[in-house]
């Protein structure tokens, strides 16, 4: 009897030292796991049922968590990065979203309008680098059978963004109409040469104000010169009529000898 308590103490001691061996294996195995998955970090899917072609709000997200090994470039980190975006795909609750399923919403000021994109070349110049909400002239160039003629093609066009800025700038894209678009195009491939010049709307109305004041000024200034010039043109006469006078005077003394001398002779 006691020969058994014994074998089955030795047993129980032995499993006892088996389990701990293995479970402080498997602990090192799983931190080695996530060593390599480098920890855990939150990206964001679907919450609901997202359309495409619709602002996403932060009310349709939601965060998960995955390993650090398996968070791609493409993967949203931050909920700012929604903000002013949409889907170009529709998206089910659960859904990863990445940012290639995203895009900025579009600015366009009709849904009739379409943007033209117009890239420094050759053939197309910008006189000065331009940002978005710039107007800008297009004028062109062009040869039809020998007749050359430059006219102004489209004016006070807006422009919906600029690619670049300062020496890195090279090109912009225009909101046109949809019937206008066709014909942008055409120019930018058949035109001999394409200007595209900054209209500063802006700086003109100001300006103008500035002239209007300018304006004003002077009329200002006319109106308080008539008050001094009839002052100075009376003292003018006043001293005129004096000279006058006195040169009437003195011919009047120098006739009266002649007169009389007139009359003593008859």
């Amino acid at each position: 009897m006691l020969e058994a308590k014994r074998r089955a103490a030795i047993f129980l001691i032995l499993a006892f030292i088996l389990a701990a061996v293995t479970g402080y294996l498997v602990l090192e195995k799983v931190k080695e796991l996530n060593a390599d998955l480098g920890g855990m970090t939150s990206i964001y899917i679907a919450k609901g049922s997202i359309p495409s072609r619709s602002p996403i709000a932060a009310s349709q997200v939601t965060k998960m968590d995955i390993p650090n090994k398996f968070v791609t470039d493409s993967h949203i980190l931050s909920a700012d990065e929604f903000e002013h975006q949409v889907s170009i795909v529709p998206l089910n609750p659960g859904d990863i979203i990445t940012k290639n399923m995203i895009k900025p919403v579009s600015n366009l000021q009709d849904a009739n309008n379409r943007l033209v994109t117009m890239y420094r070349t050759d053939k197309i110049q910008f006189d000065q680098v331009l940002t978005a909400l710039d107007r800008v002239d297009i004028i062109v160039s062009t040869n039809d059978n020998g007749k050359k003629k430059t006219q102004v093609f489209m004016k006070d066009v807006l422009v919906a963004f600029a690619q670049g800025t300062n020496d890195n700038f090279s090109g912009i894209a225009v909101e046109v109409t949809a019937d206008e678009a066709p014909s942008l195009i055409h120019m930018q491939n058949y035109a001999e040469h394409i200007r595209v010049l900054k209209a500063n709307v802006g700086q003109a109305s100001s300006f103008g104000d500035a002239v209007e004041t300018s304006d004003s000024e002077t009329d200002s200034v006319e109106k308080e010169e008539p008050v001094e010039e009839p002052a100075s043109e009376q003292s003018e006469g006043s001293a005129a009529k004096d000279t006058e006078s006195k040169d009437g005077g003195a011919d009047k003394t120098e006739e009266s000898p002649d007169l009389k001398s007139e009359y003593s002779v008859e």
